[in-house]
């Protein structure tokens, strides 16, 4: 039985990324698309300028965009808000007994949300027993992902942490103009031209995601991974993907082999459940001395992979190496709807499957 679900900010850029992914979906069935008051009343093709390359699927251009209520007839919703609207709605939806899957900021570092990448740290759902608890949500829930720079580096370090323990990393990122939402940076800003500044939280969110994500949880809260994390972010002119260069320092010092090894052997817990949207494999190693490119690399499963290359000695600290995932689908929508999917299969949203009863309360 399908779930309903609706996308909040349906409008905006990685709202239409939501719409795209979720408008045939196995487990869910897209039936509310919401947005502002000034979208609110028109059918979803004319409230929205369209910006994908796909066309916008036939029958969600004819729904009519619902203004943002905790009235919504569905049962979870993928937020595409920005972080002051999803700041002020994702607690209100999730008191009202709604499922919230997050890709806003609002809430990454609540220490009682799982911050969550599903080949990274599935154990953190069990934070949400006690989120319920501490916020007296019957049902209701907030799960995030990640900032969609954090997602790249923190998928190539996952695997290396536990066999033998990341110390130290020190990460230069060169972020998509996608990143900054549509009509994102000015032309003239960008062409030509490298911004070696994306956001005054940017490179924070570098510093502290992954080591939450990393981190271990007691079900309470999450013990941080304890990395020494130096970002430089900085604003090139791509339109999607996001690579970043990683130097690492270890505890244990492994061979370049060894991360190599850990790297392909990797089959985390999405691609033992084949989830949907679950890249197999989640990390594709490049042997070339020139990839990954975001041209090239950035579709890699779906645009859900990690693309990995230029394993090489690091003369300051142990290894280095350059990953690129995609901003748009790894980074934001195609994340939260992975995140719904890994629930789903864990039997974590069978209460949302009742069709009898409303669980909402409406205000």
């Amino acid at each position: 039985m399908k779930i309903k679900v609706g996308v909040l900010g349906a409008t905006g850029a990685v709202g239409q990324r939501f719409s795209q992914l979720l408008a045939d979906h196995p487990y869910f069935d897209l039936v509310v698309l919401a947005a502002s008051e000034r979208s609110a009343g028109k059918s979803y093709q004319q409230a929205t300028n369209w910006i994908l390359p796909e066309p916008i699927p036939a029958h969600l251009g004819q729904m009519t965009v619902q203004e943002m209520s905790t009235g919504l007839d569905c049962e979870l919703l993928f937020s595409a808000l920005p972080t002051d609207s999803a700041r002020k709605w994702e607690s209100r939806y999730a008191a009202a007994g709604y499922g919230v899957f997050s890709n806003a900021g609002a809430h990454r570092m609540d220490s009682d949300v799982p911050l969550l990448i599903p080949e990274v740290n599935p154990e953190h759902l069990d934070l949400l027993t006690h989120q319920q608890v501490g916020r007296g949500w019957e049902r209701g829930f907030i799960v995030t992902n990640p900032n969609c720079t954090s997602i790249p580096m923190t998928m190539a370090l996952a695997p290396l942490q536990p066999r033998f323990g990341v110390e130290t990393v020190v990460v230069t990122s060169l972020q998509a103009l996608s990143g900054a939402g549509y009509p994102g940076v000015p032309s003239l800003d960008a062409i030509d031209n490298v911004i070696p500044f994306v956001a005054d939280s940017e490179e924070i969110k570098m510093n502290d995601e992954p080591n939450k994500m990393l981190g271990a949880s007691d079900g309470r809260q999450v013990t941080t991974a304890g990395i020494t994390i130096s970002a430089h972010c900085n604003r090139v002119p791509v339109s999607d993907g996001h690579l970043v260069t990683v130097s690492v320092r270890f505890k244990q010092k492994p061979s370049l082999g060894d991360i190599l090894e850990a790297w392909t052997m990797w089959n985390p817990l999405p691609q033992k459940l084949n989830l949907p949207f679950a890249p197999t494999p989640p990390l594709v190693v490049r042997s070339e001395d020139n990839r990954p490119q975001p041209r090239l690399d950035r579709d890699a499963g779906r645009g859900m992979a990690t693309t990995i290359g230029r394993l090489r000695p690091c003369t300051a600290l142990d290894a280095r190496f350059v990953a690129l995932a995609h901003n748009t689908i790894r980074g934001a929508a195609g994340g939260s709807v992975l995140n719904a999917e890994l629930m789903y299969a864990q039997g974590m949203l069978e209460t949302f499957k009742e069709k009898e009863a409303t669980h909402h309360v409406s205000t």
